[in-house]
């Protein structure tokens, strides 16, 4: 199909681009690498009377690593993240997920910007902020707000943002000593969208005791969410197959799958479970320094 007829501007700033989203608020769409939105258009399922383009805008793709954080540009590609330094050395989780979004093409093009405002329920990127207790930055032209992952997901397709906002940079806190994250997701074929998929990041105390726990799941509700009560499960346990399937469990009766073609709800419930179960032993390991 054909998209509905639109108007297209290309601004060359970051204040530009706000002020453009002011004056057509609500009538705007924000275009980056283009993997989310394209089809929608061609699909009419999206029909903004405008669509923003930020290619051009400097300083949103940066990623730097601070004392306490790591700060993601909105625009920062999958692969650009997947080959970061920093990601490597010290964010698994970040790396599971970027090395396993779509194929080369999507890579090199998608942006987590773009996948995270797209807000689709199945979608690799918000499971993992959810987990990690990222916050996502939304700039206007009367400010900014930094908005944590776990309340930035709404609904299907629907997040945070407001419609003058532009979604700048993800913000991740730096794991400290005893770390360990972890993604892990079932899909027809590589490079798909998730049955079923769980993110995982938590640190071990001194006695080896899970001592924070965050987990994210993703294509097992109307958007991705917080799985918190095998968080709590999770909490002062000591690790051990027996705590990660009961967290397991926990993670699968909190979810609220719908049958489609990738499965009856009863079978995305148990991926949940064993996925859940999967990041846990990873990041564990990856803890220990044994992955």
């Amino acid at each position: 199909m054909i998209p509905p007829p639109f108007d297209y501007v290309r601004p060359s700033g970051l204040p530009d681009t706000l002020q453009v989203l002011k004056e057509r608020e609500g009538e705007a769409k924000v275009l980056s690498g283009g993997y989310s939105l394209i089809p929608l258009l061609k699909l009419r399922l999206a029909q903004p009377t405008l669509l923003v383009d930020i290619r051009d805008v400097g300083g949103l793709d940066a990623i730097v690593e601070t004392d306490d954080e790591l700060v993601v540009g909105a625009r920062a590609t999958h692969r650009r993240i997947l080959l970061d330094a920093a990601v490597g050395a010290r964010y698994p989780l970040l790396r599971d997920a970027a090395g396993g979004i779509g194929d080369p093409q999507v890579r090199n093009w998608g942006t987590i910007g773009g996948s995270c405002a797209h807000a689709d329920p199945s979608a690799d990127w918000p499971a993992v902020l959810i987990a990690a207790r990222a916050t996502l930055v939304c700039r206007s032209i009367d400010g900014e707000r930094r908005i944590p992952a776990r309340d930035f997901f709404v609904d299907t397709f629907v997040t945070a943002i407001e419609p003058a906002e532009l979604l700048t940079e993800v913000r991740i806190p730096r794991p400290r000593a005893r770390s360990g994250g972890a993604y892990q997701k079932i899909e027809r074929k590589a490079g798909d969208f998730a049955t079923a998929a769980a993110a995982v990041q938590l640190r071990l105390a001194a006695d080896g005791r899970i001592e924070e726990a965050g987990v994210g799941l993703a294509a097992l509700a109307e958007t991705q969410f917080a799985a918190t009560d095998a968080e709590r499960v999770l909490t002062g346990g000591m690790p051990s197959e027996e705590l990660f399937r009961a967290a397991g469990d926990a993670a699968a009766a909190q979810s609220r799958p719908a049958a489609d073609t990738h499965g009856p709800v009863a079978y995305k419930r148990a991926m949940a479970a064993e996925m859940t179960v999967r990041a846990l032993r990873r990041a564990v390991a990856r803890a220990l320094g044994q992955a």
